[in-house]
């Protein structure tokens, strides 16, 4: 019995090993010494000191930060204010379906319409309208994420607040949010990630001056892909996996204090 027990877990193992092998690959490459991108020769950390005299990288990095920082923090505060709306104060199906539509949409659709609307509106391009393109998918995400929350919360402390006097908003400064806040950070990681690493929409709406760190990449894996692109993206994974950790320390210390 437990020989077959964990013959039902090989499928999931041999996808983890697919899923993971790479990552593990360039993870490693990334210290190495030589040049060639598959050889590894020794551990060096030269590639992480050339990145940070690569002006473009840098100069994408930054770019990037800006962007992400910015749809986070306004899809994080649209995107909430969206789920309670939709759940405590409207019951319309279509409402809802287009609230949260545009984060089901393909990226190369949304790209195509907002480059015809910036066109046909005559509107600038630069790091304002990728952030404005990055929000069309921060603001469903994070609502979405934060309805589910909703669903599981026990309205009858909001009702008791406002049978206690408490207006609107005290009730939800004091009672929703604080039970919100599991949801409203997972929404807030989502929010932040999917813009580190988009590349579809900043391609379509970005000013080629001011280019974010996937264009740039892209850029240079054109010609094939170099250690330093490997010692970027391990740095990027690690970032992403210490805003995953933060959100899960968060949403812990959030749980004990209720």
């Amino acid at each position: 019995m437990r020989r077959r027990n964990r013959a039902v877990y090989a499928p999931l193992w041999l996808t983890y090993l697919f899923f993971y092998t790479p990552i593990a690959v360039m993870v490693v490459m990334s210290f190495n010494s030589s040049d060639a991108p598959f050889v590894f020769e020794g551990f060096s950390l030269k590639w992480y000191g050339a990145l940070a005299e690569n002006e473009n990288v840098l100069h994408g990095l930054v770019n990037t930060l800006i962007v992400a920082v910015g749809t986070t923090v306004v899809a994080t505060v649209v995107g909430t204010m969206l789920a309670v709306g939709l759940a405590r104060h409207t019951r319309s199906k279509v409402l809802e379906a287009l609230g949260t539509l545009p984060a089901i949409l393909p990226e190369l659709m949304l790209a195509v319409g907002l480059i015809i609307f910036y066109s046909a509106v005559q509107f600038t391009l630069g790091l304002h309208s990728i952030l404005l393109a990055h929000l069309t998918f921060g603001i469903p995400l994070v609502a979405v994420v934060v309805r589910v929350r909703l669903a599981s919360m026990d309205m009858s402390l909001e009702e008791a607040s406002r049978d206690l006097g408490a207006g609107a908003v005290p009730t939800f400064l004091r009672i929703t949010l604080p039970g919100l806040m599991p949801g409203v950070a997972a929404g807030a990681l989502l929010a932040f990630t999917f813009s580190l690493d988009e590349f579809v929409l900043a391609f379509f709406t970005a000013e080629p001056t001011e280019p974010t760190l996937p264009i740039v990449i892209y850029s240079m894996i054109r010609f094939g892909v170099t250690p330093d692109i490997n010692a970027l993206a391990t740095i990027l994974l690690a970032v992403s996996c210490t805003a995953v950790i933060a959100v899960q320390r968060m949403t812990r210390l959030t749980e004990s204090f209720k």
